[in-house]
């Protein structure tokens, strides 16, 4: 085999290596497909990990060939005890070229003989991570002819990048584990903190996920304003969860027995939005045949909740803000005053004082509006929680799907975590619901991801000109194609472009470019 093809098969085993690990929760699980691969794929036989135990300071055997699992667990290295030991001490890796001649591994090779053990060669080398030793990789090869130098160098050479997949998987792994336990501590100071305020644990019975600093506030909030009959306005971009909000703030209101009336007042018409939030009575208008209470009716003694309240046409305004002031209202097309006791929650993602202050939004109403407000972050400020937010709505679809999921992919985290999310939450969950869908092995990799979450750098298509190359390549083919358009003639196509003929002629000759081969074409 050629010296290409070689590194050719050494690439795709590494890859198939490091996929292995990408497939397996606990890193303990993925060593013995690990040695099985080195095996059956590179020749390495007798393979064997071990890992440092961190609350012992000792090396236990995690996975071994030929080895019982009562065996394995029996199998601790101290510092500089054996080969295993000075590797872990040192840091250096060792190879013996000739096991039979080396009589302290009689004791390990069991039954094998000295003859068993002619011509294997035993390789040892250390697992890093960062600047300190966590393991050792051991295996062995025969190795019989006189190319014994290069071969060794060979192996000795695959064995530590195979040390290096396994360190960065380690490496992971504990940064995930590390920032579990961050986001559950969390997660438990904000319980513990709303008990303490008497409001209970917000997140029981909620649909509200998050532990972020600035989602804390959110949660302060909601259960100060919560049990008064406040006006409470909540802002923030498309997607954040406005509406959740809102469902949080009546479930812990002395309302919650009553009914919370949602409606989105951009997804109706303004021909009718009118009679859906004050009702109409039989005759009103061509069409209704029947007396129909409205959303405020409706929520009587309850909440009504009036979503992209900015988009509110200006003469409903004024109905509104005189059921704020008066609580009371009429139907369309009708005399008597109907008295309505509903606690009113508004949201947009609108800035409002600027709607104020161009004149699209009375001033007085968001005065009336704006009694308690309350910000919800975008996600691209909350980081922290869009693993918590992750892994809730794997769950919600896998259940939903009736697939099962055991864990999201460190790449895909890494890309969840990488991504700006114009979207929101909104956005986020329904990444996940196609992940979970496209998913096949019980795990969502990165490549189930939709495309627009891959950033540059994840996909090797960071930009490989300059700026003004960039430029001078699109100020060309526009050049080009409005002499095209323009069937050669300069002066056109100089009109075209906003330039003047003289700064057209200067571009023309700067490019090279041959405009009399567009005339041509057309003649």
């Amino acid at each position: 085999m050629d010296t290409a093809a070689q590194e050719r098969e050494e690439l795709e085993l590494l890859f198939d290596i490091a996929r292995t690990f990408d497939k397996h929760v606990e890193l303990r699980t993925a060593l013995g497909p690990l040695l099985s691969l080195l095996e059956t794929r590179a020749g390495l036989t007798w393979g064997m990990v071990t890992l440092l135990d961190r609350a012992t300071g000792l090396l236990k055997i995690e996975e071994a060939y030929g080895l019982s699992p009562e065996e394995k667990a029996r199998g601790i290295y101290r510092l500089g005890e054996g080969l295993v030991g000075r590797v872990f001490e040192s840091g250096i890796a060792i190879t013996v070229p000739d096991l039979s001649k080396e009589t302290h591994f009689l004791n390990r090779a069991k039954n094998r003989t000295l003859e068993d053990m002619a011509g294997l060669t035993y390789y040892c080398v250390p697992i890093r991570s960062g600047g300190s030793v966590i393991g050792t990789l051991n295996a062995e090869r025969r190795i019989l002819d006189d190319d014994r130098e290069r071969k060794m160098a060979q192996d000795r050479a695959f064995l530590e990048k195979v040390s290096s997949i396994i360190a960065d998987s380690a490496k992971l792994r504990e940064r995930i584990m590390e920032e579990q336990f961050r986001y559950r501590s969390e997660a438990d100071a904000v319980s513990q903190e709303a008990k303490n305020q008497g409001g209970g644990r917000i997140a029981a019975g909620s649909d509200i996920i998050g532990t972020d600093k600035s989602m804390r506030g959110v949660y302060e909030m909601i259960l100060q304003v919560a049990p008064s009959d406040a006006t409470v306005l909540i802002t923030g971009e498309s997607g954040t969860g406005k509406e959740l909000v809102a469902a949080e703030i009546h479930r812990l209101s002395k309302r919650v027995g009553a009914s919370l009336v949602k409606i989105n007042c951009a997804a109706l018409p303004e021909s009718i939005i009118e009679s859906e939030l004050f009702g109409h009575e039989k005759g009103a208008f061509t069409g209704a045949v029947s007396l129909r209470k409205g959303r405020f009716e409706l929520a009587h003694r309850g909440t009504i909740f009036l979503d992209e309240i900015g988009e509110l046409p200006p003469q409903i305004q004024v109905k509104l803000l005189r059921v704020l002031q008066e609580r009371e209202l009429e139907r369309v097309g009708g005399n008597q005053t109907i008295k309505v006791d509903v606690r009113l929650i508004t949201a947009t993602n609108r800035n409002l004082e600027e709607e104020v202050r161009s004149g699209r939004f009375r001033e007085d109403l968001y005065y009336r509006l704006n009694v308690f407000p309350i910000h919800i972050p975008p996600l691209r400020e909350r980081k922290s929680d869009i693993v918590l937010l992750a892994d809730h709505f794997t769950e919600k679809y896998a259940e939903k799907n009736g697939k099962l999921i055991k864990r999201i992919s460190t790449p895909a985290i890494d890309l969840l975590t990488s991504y700006s999310w114009p979207g929101n939450v909104r956005e986020l969950e329904n990444c996940i619901e196609r992940a979970v869908i496209l998913s096949t092995d019980m795990v969502i990799h990165s490549y189930n991801l939709p495309p627009s979450l891959q950033s540059a750098a994840s996909t090797n298509t960071e930009p490989t000109t300059t700026l003004e190359a960039a430029l001078s390549r699109l100020e060309k083919e526009l050049i080009v194609e409005a002499l095209k358009l323009s069937d050669g003639n300069m002066a056109a196509a100089a009109r075209r472009l906003g330039v003047t003929e003289r700064q057209m002629g200067l571009r023309v000759h700067h490019y090279g470019i041959n405009w009399k081969l567009y005339r041509a074409t057309k003649m």
